[in-house]
């Protein structure tokens, strides 16, 4: 017959207990652990239709499936407004949940010279528009010098804009390897349905992103191939803000765009 105590019995008693030094309750009986059993417990007997799992190697990490549904996404758009839509569905990239809005382009799509920059800064992630900073507005004078502006509707005169990273890293960090990589596919595609004359590659991701190198200071002013049209590397406007003395080469790489796009019309 069990004994039966009351609430206040049972509560002095496991006060004495943990005067004694009791700190746990395991069982009410004592287990001997060095004792061995008689006979070892025999492992069970595996089923006959038990399969061993085959090693499948690495399975794919999620930027690899990143990099594999942007292709997809790419090659499927139609048209710029479809590129569009693509991007903005596109969850794979986790500068997206950082940023406020898509930075896709600005200009006109129709303009003969496209130019690629970097990633977007406040500005342009507050506005959802490339080069809308100070960055932006020493751009639109470097390029009215010749006679180009992104408001353009004159596609001889206008100017069409992106980045190769259409998100603001947060704290405005590099994007890195990785990101660039798996938003390629949309660059390339975005290139091939502006369908311009001429690529300005701004600063050293674009470089990166379309070259596959960097070091603007070297590239700068020599002639490059992006899928098959002319690029012309350029130092970026916001070096040139810190490095005034620059601004004569940037001068003399606007007068080598300005001449290319002579030439061939």
């Amino acid at each position: 017959m069990e004994t039966q105590i009351d609430y206040w019995q049972a509560h002095a008693l496991l006060e004495w207990q943990v005067d004694l030094g009791v700190t746990e309750a395991i069982m009410d009986a004592p287990v001997n652990r060095y004792e061995l059993p008689d006979h070892a417990a025999k492992p069970a007997k595996a089923q006959a239709d038990t399969q061993v799992p085959v090693d499948q190697g690495p399975k794919p990490s999620r930027s690899d499936e990143g990099v594999e549904v942007a292709a997809q996404l790419a090659k499927s758009a139609r048209s710029l407004e479809e590129l569009r839509d693509a991007l903005a569905g596109f969850d794979y990239c986790d500068l997206k949940r950082g940023a406020r809005n898509l930075v896709f382009s600005d200009g006109n799509p129709k303009a003969r010279v496209m130019i690629v920059g970097e990633a977007p800064g406040r500005d342009e992630d507050i506005q959802g528009k490339p080069f809308v900073g100070r960055s932006g507005q020493l751009l639109d004078k470097m390029f009215a010098a010749i006679g180009m502006d992104r408001q353009s509707p004159d596609s001889e005169h206008a100017l069409y804009i992106t980045n190769p990273i259409p998100w603001r890293p947060p704290e405005n960090r590099d994007p890195t390897p990785a990101e660039i990589a798996m938003l390629k596919p949309f660059l390339i595609r975005h290139i091939e349905l502006a369908d311009p004359d001429v690529i300005v590659l701004m600063g050293n991701w674009a470089c990166t992103a379309l070259l596959g190198r960097a070091g603007i200071t070297r590239l700068r002013g020599h002639w490059q191939t992006v899928l098959g049209k002319p690029a012309m590397p350029m130092t970026h406007p916001a070096y040139l803000l810190r490095t005034p003395i620059a601004k004569r080469e940037a001068w003399a790489d606007l007068l080598e765009i300005q001449a290319r796009l002579r030439g061939a019309s």
